[in-house]
């Protein structure tokens, strides 16, 4: 267990923790959520002992052990995979490599035997003789095979190395499990091998992810940190969303009857009750939100962009007809022979292990480059807004504010007025409209790229990767402009829950093909004869 007594954090002015009060415990997953600079890594850091809070203390019951995602990803590049991962395990690595020191040794004397022997004890009592098969086991699941276990770390890819990192926090057992946005760089099937793992993890986990999805699977609490402080929800983050717009609710609505919020309140916990990640702890956690009460639930200070696309005009039923498509880039061929007709009403999902893929595809659509062969030919009704997974060339006029930025795509209203209440709507206020667009974060970037796709009212939308960069407010925002939406859509995304709750047809770009399939994203997973093909078209 790890208790946090009264901890207080500021930096200058600004109050990032005060007086923080929570226990966690083991056998739940806590995710710790928050606004874009709340402070949710630097909570996670003073757990772990690498920041000092001001005020307070951390207590973590003496004996456990307690294990970190790292974020550097260049620490270990002479080191091999294999005792990377066992690395996790600081006192077991420590006791084999000194009974390999002894060993090695050239006269071995009495006090080294008895020595190497003490060390053998303690090898065994922690369960030394299962570390390297528990971490080959650990990597397999993650996605890197046999075949990469004794290579250094330099020679793998980043992707693969994030993987690595990431066994090595979960070897071993830990009682303790603080991991920072794990499912970065993961592919599918490992965050789903994560999502398993988790789920049967039976010590205490602290998470912080913009993965929706993700939380929902494996959390059973969350520890939400708003106004400098944590409060803890039993349930998974969309109880907590939907909790927290339902206090918003009650709170703009305080002069209506109790009792019909009360009802309101009893159908909305009945509904989760039944929806636990965890089959173990679902009575537990039903008993706890079966106590919850209309006083219980208070409204978040967060701030939701408003997304909202609106086509100009109506969509014909001719859309999108792509024939033979081909691409070579740096003498890979990226595209081979691709066609697919786009239909009235599809909200198509690109996905794929090929990434690079996916952007060519979007970039050829978009009309940024050529095709070697093919041809792509957009209906005479349809009007495309793009969004590139790379917008640095967007934002390279140094000396536009944010407001003249804008102003470029404004087509009908160019006045001030209009401008700054449309970026308002997208959270920039103030003075914060006349920030120079070149020193936006990525995530402002992201915003002012969905303004400028609204002010176009397109009735087919590009979109190749949007949530990345977003905070979980932002991604909810633009998910829900996104279901909204009247006209048709090609658009790729790691975000599960973005891509189910989206798209109505899944189109897959494998090396030997496409798959395409007019259901949604969870069928698709699901379906056993697809998955078996899917795997055909990658051996």
């Amino acid at each position: 267990m790890i208790t946090v007594n009264n901890v207080g954090l500021r930096y200058g002015e600004r109050k990032l923790f005060e007086d923080i009060n929570i226990k966690f415990t083991p056998g739940n997953c806590y995710g710790l959520i928050g606004a874009n600079g709340a402070g949710k890594s630097t909570f996670l850091k003073i757990l772990s002992g690498e920041i000092e809070a001001q005020t307070g203390d951390i207590h973590i019951t003496p004996g456990e052990r307690l294990a970190v995602l790292k974020q550097n990803h260049f620490e270990y590049e002479e080191e091999e995979v294999l005792k990377v991962v066992i690395r996790g395990h600081a006192r077991l690595y420590e006791v084999m490599l000194e009974k390999d020191a002894i060993y090695m040794k050239e006269n071995f004397s009495d006090e080294d035997g008895i020595k190497a022997a003490e060390l053998e004890g303690e090898f065994a009592e922690l369960n030394g003789w299962e570390a390297e098969p528990e971490a080959a086991i650990l990597l397999k699941g993650l996605g890197i095979g046999e075949e990469l276990h004794t290579k250094k770390m330099a020679e793998l890819t980043g992707s693969e190395k994030v993987k690595v990192l990431l066994a090595q926090a979960l070897f071993g057992k830990p009682d303790i499990l603080l991991l920072d946005e794990p499912t970065n760089h993961l592919d599918l099937k490992a965050i789903q091998w994560l999502e398993e793992f988790l789920i049967n993890f039976e010590n205490t986990v602290i998470v912080v992810s913009h993965d929706r999805h993700f939380l929902n699977k494996v959390c059973t609490h969350i520890a939400d940190l708003d106004f400098s402080r944590i409060q803890l929800f039993v349930g998974n983050y969309d109880f907590w969303y939907e909790s927290s717009q339902l206090a918003q609710k009650l709170a703009q609505e305080a002069n209506k009857k109790k009792e019909e919020k009360i009802k309101e309140l009893q159908g909305f916990i009945a509904r989760f009750s039944a929806n636990a990640s965890k089959s173990k702890q679902a009575t537990s956690r039903k008993k706890l939100l079966d106590k919850i009460t209309l006083d219980d639930i208070k409204p978040s200070s967060r701030k939701y962009p408003y997304v909202h696309f609106t086509p100009e005009r109506e969509i014909g039923n001719d859309l999108l007809r792509v024939e033979g498509l081909t691409k070579t880039i740096d003498g890979v061929k990226v595209l081979d022979n691709i066609s697919f007709i786009m239909n009235k009403d599809d909200k198509i999902a690109l996905v794929g292990h090929d990434e690079l893929a996916k952007t060519i595809l979007f970039r050829l659509l978009a009309g940024e480059i050529e095709p070697d062969s093919g041809t792509i030919k957009w209906g005479i009704t349809t009007s495309q807004a793009y969004f590139p997974k790379d917008n640095s060339s967007y934002f390279e006029n140094g000396d536009l504010t944010l407001v003249d930025w804008l102003r470029q795509y404004s087509p009908v209203d160019q006045s001030e007025s209009f401008l700054r209440g449309f970026l308002g709507r997208m959270l920039f206020s103030g003075e914060e409209v006349m920030k120079k667009a070149n020193v936006l974060s990525g995530g402002e970037k992201v915003r002012c790229m969905l303004s400028k796709m609204m002010l176009s009212g397109s009735n087919i939308l590009l979109l190749d990767e949007p949530t990345n960069h977003l905070d979980l407010e932002s991604i909810t925002a633009l998910n829900n402009g996104l279901i909204r939406f009247k006209g048709s859509m090609i658009f790729a995304s790691h975000d599960h829950q973005f891509i189910e709750t989206i798209a109505n047809r899944i189109i897959e770009i494998t090396p030997k093909g496409l798959i395409d399939k007019q259901m949604s994203y969870d069928e698709y997973l699901e379906n056993e004869s697809i998955q078996k093909q899917v795997n055909e078209m990658y051996a």
